[in-house]
């Protein structure tokens, strides 16, 4: 673990994955089909998380494929506007697309309309990940959505036998989406050959439910997998707060209670605040109150990339609120198969 988190400490960081454009039904609140505009915002886990790190003084690089149009265009220009690198993009022309999510501002029957046939970011190939220097990256930040295809699932591969080549530490955000894969067990098979080969994992019960197989039971599976290569394994539960295994020692973290108005980006925040803290120096569990109390900002805001809070505004927000007592987190009924929802007493 201290060999991983010293290399973090480079603040930099190369995240590979999706980039795309979110709509954001306006005004907030509003149900989409009554909506009167659309504001746009670059979106897709990983350029979220890139952005995230970026506003919190990180340096980041986004490796990904994006089509070659008005709209990768947009994608682009918008992350290099919050000081993203851009280097690594490939633009594909011919079918391809970039991935678009319509999405409301509200808490109760959100709805999100994924738009995801045909594309760009899938068409992510090993050409494209062998081109980035691993060994001056501090972290490299896989997002899970890329292995739900070829080539894209390859490339994912590569990027960890180069990263681990590199002594460069792998972390993957699970970023599971049912809607990009053949079925659940693929995913489980898939996942599973992946997060063994990480350094950090980081999932909510859901994702570790899927990864965990049929039958079985997501939370012990996140943590067994400390028994392997992962270093440190995060299990979010939601507003019920998150378990950390980190080696020998595991702690709950409540959450920062807010007033939110929808309920997308928290996990991308959540990365870019933990990582970040790690990064600056903070303990594992003071990253880990960071990331939380990035994502309880985010879900106060319109969009996800552009809410994002930047290094002042993160530190008044926790110099100012109070994380939720891990007490009223009810136990984990480790009895049921599948049972993900809560947790006591590690």
């Amino acid at each position: 673990m201290n060999a991983v988190i010293e290399k973090l400490k480079q603040k930099s960081f190369l995240v590979i994955g999706r980039a795309g454009m979110d709509f954001y039904a306006e005004p907030p609140g509003t149900e989409m089909e009554q909506a009167e505009s659309f504001s746009a915002h670059v979106g897709g886990s990983a350029a979220n998380t890139a952005v995230a790190l970026a506003r919190l003084g990180c340096t980041t690089e986004v490796v990904t494929c994006v089509s070659d149009d008005a709209v990768g265009r947009f994608v682009s220009a918008k992350l290099a506007s919050f000081g993203v690198g851009t280097k690594h993009f490939r633009s594909i022309g011919g079918e391809a697309r970039n991935s678009l999510a319509v999405v409301e501002t509200r808490l109760d029957n959100c709805q999100s309309v994924i738009y995801r046939n045909g594309a760009a970011d899938f068409d992510m190939g090993i050409e494209d990940i062998e081109a980035p220097d691993y060994e001056s990256a501090g972290g490299v930040i896989l997002s899970g959505t890329a292995l739900a295809a070829e080539p894209s699932r390859s490339a994912i591969f590569q990027a960890i036998e180069l990263s681990r080549a590199a002594g460069t530490p792998v972390i993957i955000d699970m970023d599971y989406r049912p809607y990009s894969w053949p079925s659940q067990e693929e995913a489980a098979a898939v996942y599973t050959r992946a997060i063994e080969r990480c350094d950090l994992v980081i999932g909510n019960d859901v994702e570790f439910n899927v990864a965990a197989g049929p039958g079985r039971d997501g939370f012990e599976h996140a943590r067994s997998l400390i028994d392997g290569t992962p270093a440190l394994v995060i299990y979010k539960m939601g507003e019920r707060g998150s378990v950390t295994f980190a080696g020998s020692e595991s702690f709950e973290t409540g959450i920062f209670p807010v007033q939110a108005i929808k309920p997308t980006g928290a996990g991308d925040a959540f990365m870019g605040g933990f990582l970040s803290g790690l990064a600056n120096g903070l303990s594992v569990r003071g990253a880990v109150e960071q990331g939380s109390a990035s994502a309880a900002i985010v879900v106060t805001k319109v969009a996800c990339s552009s809410a994002m809070p930047d290094r002042v505004e993160l530190d008044s927000f926790i110099a100012n609120h109070s994380l939720s007592s891990t007490d009223d987190t009810p136990a984990l009924n480790t009895t049921a198969p599948g049972a993900p929802n809560a947790y006591r007493a590690v």
